[in-house]
C-alpha cells in the first residue's frame, strides 16, 4: 500500500509541474481555461475521494496520461501542437491530428475508469457485459461532451474556435466520438486481462 501511495504521489507531483508549465504563457488564456477547467474539477474530485475510494495504479496511470494530454492541448491548443504540426508536414497530412489522438486516448482511458467503477461499485462480474457496458458508456459520455462543446461555441462564439479545434472539418464532432469509441474498444480488447489482475490485487 505504501509503495502504491508513493507512485500515486509521484504521478500527482509530475502532473502539478506540467500544470504549472501549461499555465505559463499559453497560446490563449481563454482557451486554456476552457480546456483545463474540466480536468481541474475531475482531479479535484479524485483528490477529495482518495481516502475513501482509490482506483488501481493501472488506471491512475491512464488518468495521468489523459491529464498530460489535456494540459499540453490547453497550452498549445489542439490544432497547433508543435509535434503534430511536424508530423503533419512529414506525412503530408491536411491537419494537425493531436485532437484526434487525444480523443482516442481519452476513450481508451475512460473505458478502463468506467470498467473499474462498474466492478467496484456495481459488482458487474460477467466479463463480456462488463466490457460492452464500459464501451457504450464511453460513447455516451463522448456524445454528451460534444454537446457541451456545442453549448460553449454558442455562448462564447469566435472565442471558442481554438477550444473546438475543428480546423474546418464539418464532421469533427463525429470523428471525435468515433475515435473515443475506438479507443474504448481497443482498451477492453487489449487490456482487460491485465486490468483484471490489478483488480484482484486490491
Amino acid at each position: 500500500m505504501i509503495v502504491k501511495n508513493r507512485i500515486h504521489f509521484f504521478l500527482a507531483l509530475v502532473l502539478f509541474f506540467v500544470f504549472v508549465w501549461s499555465a505559463i504563457k499559453p497560446h490563449s488564456y481563454s482557451t486554456w481555461w476552457l480546456e483545463v477547467t474540466p480536468l481541474f474539477i475531475g482531479l479535484l474530485i479524485l483528490a477529495v475521494i482518495y481516502r475513501y475510494f482509490k482506483f488501481t495504479t493501472f488506471v491512475y496511470s491512464f488518468i495521468f496520461l489523459q491529464a498530460i494530454t489535456v494540459l499540453i492541448g490547453g497550452h498549445y491548443t489542439y490544432s497547433e501542437m508543435p509535434l503534430f504540426d511536424w508530423l503533419g508536414e512529414v506525412l503530408d497530412l491536411n491537419r494537425n491530428h493531436y485532437d484526434r489522438f487525444s480523443h482516442f486516448l481519452q476513450g481508451f482511458g475512460a473505458a478502463l475508469i468506467i470498467r473499474e467503477l462498474l466492478v467496484k461499485k456495481i459488482s458487474i462480474q460477467q466479463k463480456n457485459w462488463l466490457n460492452i457496458v464500459s464501451v457504450m458508456l464511453v460513447l455516451a459520455v463522448g456524445a454528451f461532451y460534444e454537446l457541451i462543446e456545442w453549448w460553449v461555441a454558442v455562448i462564447f462564439g469566435k472565442e471558442a474556435e481554438d477550444f473546438l479545434g475543428t480546423q474546418g472539418d464539418a464532421w469533427d464532432a463525429q470523428w471525435d466520438m468515433q475515435l473515443s469509441f475506438l479507443g474504448a474498444i481497443f482498451a477492453v480488447v487489449l487490456l482487460s486481462r491485465i486490468h483484471d489482475k490489478y483488480l484482484k490485487k486490491r
